[in-house]
């Protein structure tokens, strides 16, 4: 029998604690959650000072049995749940099933699941912190109160199965006004001209109209631009300075939860979701063979950027032992949190910096290693030497011939040439926004040479609206604004998704027709909860619940008694009508034209002469163009996971489908539409029929770059 029992959350955690404890530990798994609010009823006695009514969750029964039985048995229990308000509350909730005295020293956390940490842990026992746990209680009943309060209002006002939440619907909201952002744009014209010099050593380098008199001109026209050029064509150019200096690129900071959700989006293409789902696994132990269950990474649910002292020793012996001594900097680099971080925990990076991902990768999942790989470039990255840049800029001025013209035209050229890789060699952090041409290398320009004019090429432009959000993007906004925690911005993205009130298109978010609908009323009824401002100063007075400054209750009854008003005033508006949008389909039971309606699973045809008739069908939105395979209707369809892709409707008759999304071409050699996919500069059109083999990449600017026949 054990003397000691230890409680985790799952299985993968048990596995990797197991083999770092000797026989006499026996270390179970909770598997999460043993006690939750009802499912069936807010849960919350608000006439009792916001009471909880917890109940054990259905289809644990048996496990809590098991549970008591250990414990029963065991001189002394350890709860060894994640090191978080929620783990901490799932700590509590087994300390009161297992009859666990909390203030008694039963509490062991580590930020890694390495054999030193877990067993300092065992030997640095601890109460269980209530703030953390009253933090998590309030945040649990907040969202309750908002969700189950406000979710009749919507399905009385707009349709049933709708819901509202405290964190999600600012996040719709944040999406809808980036939205009407974007619909309201007027662009603007503007013109650039770019130039080609010729040295009188012959080399030619280009260089971009800046502005006359030393003062930068914006061309807002084509006639200012004719006029400019004209000027151009008339001038003699001198070079009028050069700035040569050098310069120097620092590392990003290790990951954090909102960086490492930003970068796996960027790099990876993953959701925040899967980001976590993985990320969850290297945390716990993935099996590496001989040696076991092993934990790689630190715990994934932090916003600070600390680094423990042995592991930048660690790492520091590695970059000198593997890239060499001019990639170490003379002291470690210590990266500063920000002010309203909780710094409860290290930044995200390997327990291990000496298992490399490329040694792993046998024993990890795709996914895995690809996230694994990240996390420890990064990592490792932010403690080598800044990659370092020679850069020139070169000031030209162009002078009119005709005397009567007094003016100077101004010009700018520059470039940069890497000269030490330095983290550069290993990682590069990526970035929302398209990736910059690669700069000019420029020759070597002397100060008052004269240069000769070759080419003049204007460029009509418009002013662009603001990009939808990303998931990358939405992440650091929410971040950036306050708005969640780490821990909240994997579920409210895929709440939202999931809800129908945001589609994910490719990657970008766009609010659908009902989540406009759903954040018009929460606007105008529930001003408060959708106010990012609000929303923010709620998180910081749970953290404050946290730190122990305020009482978690005190915190409830501040925000329900003008929240109750609030609901009270939203009851007595006017239903609304959801738009009808009709569909070119016949209801073959009664003949009216069938209308397309939003249900729990996504779009569907409904017959709108409904309850007489009844009749229903699945919604199948058409691609505009006709299978190579039977020439059927080809449509779209999603995964489970909401992937779209392209399929016929005949299915399961006719099997076609592809994942590329089709484009308005049609193929020379077969005439069956053309799919494509972008990547990077490039738009590659394909053939949809497989027995065809025509292929045709071009440049986004337009300029074929390669044509298979």
């Amino acid at each position: 029998m054990s003397k000691y029992l230890v409680i985790v959350e799952s299985p993968a955690k048990a596995k990797t604690i197991r083999k770092y404890l000797g026989p006499d530990y026996k270390i179970l798994a909770s598997m999460g959650h043993i006690r939750d609010l009802p499912q069936s009823h807010l849960g919350v006695d608000i006439k009792n000072d916001f009471n909880p009514m917890y109940i054990i969750i259905a289809g644990k029964s048996t496990l809590i049995k098991e549970l008591k039985a250990d414990a029963e048995k065991s001189e002394k229990i350890f709860l060894a749940t994640d090191p978080d308000r929620e783990g901490e509350a799932i700590s509590w909730h087994l300390s009161h099933i297992l009859k666990i005295d909390p203030s008694s020293d039963c509490r062991i956390t580590f930020n890694e699941i390495t054999k030193n940490a877990v067993i300092n842990a065992v030997k640095q026992p601890r109460p269980i912190d209530m703030n953390l746990v009253d933090a998590q209680q309030a945040r649990r009943i907040l969202d309750r109160i908002v969700g189950y309060e406000i979710s009749p209002v919507l399905w009385k006002k707009i349709r049933k199965g709708l819901s509202a939440g405290r964190v999600q619907s600012v996040a719709t909201r944040i999406i809808c006004d980036r939205e009407t952002e974007i619909e309201n744009f007027i662009p603007k014209e503007y013109w650039s001209i770019d130039t080609q010099f010729k040295k009188e050593d012959g080399l030619i380098f280009s260089a971009r109209f800046h502005g006359k008199n030393g003062k930068k001109l914006e061309i807002k026209n084509k006639d200012e631009s004719d006029e400019i050029l004209a000027l151009l064509k008339d001038s003699n150019f001198i070079v009028s300075n050069v700035k040569k200096r050098e310069k120097k690129r620092t590392p990003a900071p290790p990951f954090i939860t909102s960086t490492l959700q930003q970068e796996a989006s960027r790099k990876l293409g993953y959701s925040a979701q899967k980001t976590m789902m993985i990320a969850q696994q290297l945390y716990e132990g993935v099996d590496i063979g001989s040696e076991g269950s092993v934990g790689l990474i630190t715990y994934m649910r932090t916003d600070s950027v600390r680094i423990s002292e042995d592991a930048l020793t660690e790492a520091r012996k590695y970059i000198l032992d593997n890239f060499g001594k001019e990639y170490l900097p003379s002291k470690p680099r210590y990266f500063k949190t920000k002010s309203a971080s909780q710094d409860a925990h290290e930044a995200i990076r390997p327990t291990y910096v000496e298992r490399a991902p490329e040694a792993l990768k046998d024993s990890l999942s795709l996914d895995q290693y690809k996230l694994y790989k990240l996390i420890w470039d990064r990592f490792l990255a932010c403690q080598m030497e800044p990659a370092i840049f020679d850069t020139i800029s070169v000031e030209i001025e162009g002078n009119p011939k005709t005397l009567d013209i007094k003016t100077v035209i101004n010009l700018r050229a520059s470039g940069s040439k890497l000269v030490f890789k330095g983290f550069m060699a290993l990682y590069v952090e990526g970035t929302d926004d398209e990736e910059d041409e690669a700069s000019q290398i420029l020759p070597s320009i002397n100060k008052d040479e004269s240069l000769t004019l070759v080419n003049t090429e204007p460029n009509q432009h418009f002013t662009e609206p603001p990009a939808r959000f990303t998931e990358a993007s939405l992440v650091k906004t929410l971040e950036e604004k306050g708005i969640g925690r780490p821990s909240t911005y994997a579920p409210t993205i895929s709440t939202i998704i999931n809800r129908g009130y945001v589609e994910r298109n490719k990657k970008q978010l766009a609010p659908t027709e009902l989540g406009k609908i759903v954040n018009q009323l929460m606007v105008a009824n529930f001003s408060d909860i959708v106010n990012v401002n609000f929303t923010a100063d709620m998180e910081n007075k749970l953290d404050k619940v946290e730190e122990g400054d305020i009482q978690w209750k005190a915190v409830l009854r501040e925000f329900y008694e003008p929240f109750k008003e609030t609901v009270k005033k939203a009851e007595t508006i006017s239903k609304i009508e959801m738009p009808v949008e009709v569909s070119d389909e016949v209801c073959e039971k009664c003949g009216k034209q069938m209308v397309i309606k939003m249900g729990r699973f996504g779009k569907f045809l409904a017959c709108p002469g409904f309850p007489e008739c009844k009749n229903t069908k699945p919604f199948l939105e058409e691609a505009g163009v006709k299978c190579p395979k039977c020439a059927g209707r080809v449509i779209y369809r999603k995964t489970k996971r909401g992937r779209k892709y392209l399929g016929c409707e005949n299915y399961p008759k006719c099997d076609f489908m592809t994942w590329d999304m089709p484009s308005d071409k049609t193929c020379p050699k077969c005439s069956n539409f053309l799919t494509q996919k972008s990547k990077g500069n490039t738009i590659t059109y394909k053939c949809s029929n497989t027995e065809c083999d025509y292929l045709d990449e071009q440049l986004k600017e337009g300029k074929a770059a390669k044509t298979k026949k």
